[in-house]
């Protein structure tokens, strides 16, 4: 299948509707039924105003997050049209991509 990789990028201190963002973006993909998405915390990143971003063991509101997904084209545009509802802005990248389930055996759930 053809479709994209979706990456969204914020910071852990980030919140919207009460809740981290990073956590309130994966119940929107879950929300939209999306196949899947991974969100990986890193130690350290360079924003889009050049600015470090670390954790330390005083202060992990700073970490970097960002939330990985794979989606046809139809699962994008709503996902991108859910976040044009929201007062709130995310820096990501999208890029297409080829995918599908590789070798012969079973599909485990």
């Amino acid at each position: 299948m053809e479709g994209y990789q979706i990456t969204l990028y914020t910071v852990e201190s980030r919140r919207h509707r009460g809740k981290q963002l990073s956590h309130w973006l994966m119940e929107v993909m879950r929300d939209l039924k999306l196949q899947g998405a991974t969100h990986l915390v890193a130690a350290e990143g360079i924003g889009h105003h050049h600015r470090l971003h670390s954790w330390h063991f005083v202060e992990l509101t700073d970490r970097p997050e960002q939330i990985t997904l794979i989606a046809t084209a139809a699962e994008a545009d709503a996902l991108f049209a859910r976040l044009a509802e929201e007062p709130v802005e995310i820096f990501y990248t999208r890029s297409p991509v080829e995918f599908g389930l590789a070798g012969g055996g079973a599909r485990a759930h």
